[in-house]
């Protein structure tokens, strides 16, 4: 298994729509070990596949992790979703501080629905219909986002996006910068 790069705010991939995964290999299994692999090193609960610059329909999620106490005590529990797709959502939203390893330090409020209905494929090639309330479908809403090109920025208030312009431009500019590092290295 190996650490990926994940990709910062900035990276035009985190703007692309990932596309379908329609036969799952042993290249997919294994980019889920790199995945989970790299979220739990990153501290993080979720990663879409285009956070690490590929854009196929995959993400990782495991929030048996979301509080820092509990990441000793708890066991990893990642689970792969292939080609996720929301079936339904509750009409009650609720609203969460949400941050995301493409944008490091950077959080704001975001109101999403509080109980979803998921479908997608296992590693194994089954079909899971699940669902999904709190915390779990914020984070799985949160990655599917990222696979349609969405980061959690742009579904906050225009007030709220406002007061992050400056930490986000700061941030752009720090990946564009470690970006032109590495090509000219």
């Amino acid at each position: 298994m190996a650490l990926l790069d994940i990709r910062l705010y900035g990276d035009p991939v985190l703007r692309e729509k990932a596309q379908p995964i329609k036969e799952i290999t042993d290249e997919h299994r294994l980019l889920a070990e790199d995945m989970a692999e790299t979220m739990y090193a990153a501290s993080g609960i979720g990663l879409a596949a285009t956070q690490v610059g590929l854009l196929i329909r995959i993400i990782i999620v495991d929030v048996n992790w979301a509080r820092a106490e509990e990441r000793e005590s708890e066991p990893k529990r990642p689970v792969a979703m292939i080609n996720p797709e929301v079936l339904e959502e509750s009409v009650e939203d609720d609203d969460y501080q949400e941050g995301c390893l493409s944008l490091p330090g950077i959080e704001g409020e975001v109101w999403r629905s509080v109980l979803i209905k998921v479908r997608y494929t296992t590693l194994d090639g089954e079909t899971v219909i699940e669902e999904c309330e709190d915390l779990h479908a914020r984070c799985i809403l949160h990655e599917i986002d990222h696979l349609d090109g969405t980061l959690f920025i742009d579904r906050m208030s225009p007030a709220g996006r406002r007061q992050l312009d400056r930490p986000l431009r700061r941030l752009a500019e720090s990946a564009s910068g470690e970006a032109q590092a590495e090509g000219e290295a």
